[in-house]
């Protein structure tokens, strides 16, 4: 199975490399830009059979390692 999964900071929480960003975007004319969030992408192959069990395990993978939780939240994909 394939499992993406993606991580933003959290509403809230100050998004440096967003406001950098969005500063760059209004930089090169496009002002029309606001509310910029950065965040990652993890992809990797999972060998599972079950999409049930499989998103279970991706998610205790994001709790222990992929995110920070306390300042992180997540969304996992499994096809």
């Amino acid at each position: 199975m394939r499992a993406k999964v993606h991580v933003f900071l959290k509403p809230g929480v100050l998004d440096v490399q967003g406001k950098a960003v969005e500063q760059a975007l209004h930089g090169l004319g496009w002002g029309g830009v606001e509310h910029v969030r950065v965040g990652r992408t993890i992809e990797f192959d999972l060998a599972a059979q079950d999409p049930a069990a499989a998103e279970a395990e991706v998610k205790a993978m994001c709790d222990k390692l992929l995110a920070n939780t306390v300042i992180e939240s997540y969304r996992v994909e499994v096809a």
